[in-house]
């Protein structure tokens, strides 16, 4: 069975409204990493990113890329291809996790302000940041990510594409929080440490 997506008008539209609120993020965040190389332009800094933004970018852009392809092609992969109103929910909750794992990447982003890049550089003089979702949780705006692609799998409505869009873009993000939480704890010391040893990297209670 198809997507609902690309089934029903009303489906496709708030489908695709969240699809583009998504890249809309996306925009966003590289206007905001810009903006901050040019403000700390001349300012001391150590890149330690280890092709992690290229690993992340190439997970990310495989699965969904594959997601879309297996959710037309492999319909009988369809989660409860027979009652339309299972389907209906999965897309409404879908769009509603795709917005708010944006919303949540923005949240995180505007907490870091200045000291936000897209790759990983730590700035002298850099402080450990402790507020907004940062509280709860060390990497806040991977788990917005995260959760943005699960809810595309949802709104797809096909198991396939649901594990695809689960798995390969967290492999990538799990080697970009190794290789970040290397460096902050390399470059930012004990500070880091004590803040780190109250708060999981993703998920608050598990890891």
């Amino acid at each position: 069975m198809r997507p609902m997506p690309f089934l029903h008008p009303a489906a496709g539209l708030i489908f695709w409204i969240a699809i583009a609120f998504l890249g809309a993020t996306q925009i966003w965040i590289a206007s905001a990493n810009l903006l901050n190389r040019v403000r700390s332009a001349g300012v001391p800094h150590t890149r330690l990113d280890r092709g992690s933004l290229v690993v992340v970018m190439m997970t990310s852009g495989v699965a969904i890329g594959t997601a879309f392809q297996v959710a037309m092609s492999v319909p009988w992969a369809a989660i409860a291809p027979g009652v339309p109103a299972v389907r209906w929910v999965l897309l409404v909750v879908g769009v509603a996790t795709i917005v708010a794992g944006a919303l949540l990447r923005q949240w995180a982003i505007i907490t870091l302000g200045r000291y936000f890049t897209v790759d990983v550089r730590i700035t002298d003089g850099q402080p450990v940041v402790h507020s907004g979702p940062y509280r709860w949780i060390r990497h806040p705006s991977y788990i917005g990510l995260i959760a943005a692609f699960i809810g595309i799998g949802l709104a797809l409505g096909n198991w396939f594409s649901l594990l695809l869009l689960l798995v390969v873009p967290t492999i990538g993000l799990v080697f970009r929080v190794h290789v970040e939480e290397a460096a902050l704890l390399t470059n930012l010391g004990e500070p880091y440490r004590r803040y780190a040893a109250r708060r999981k990297r993703l998920l608050p209670g598990l890891w």
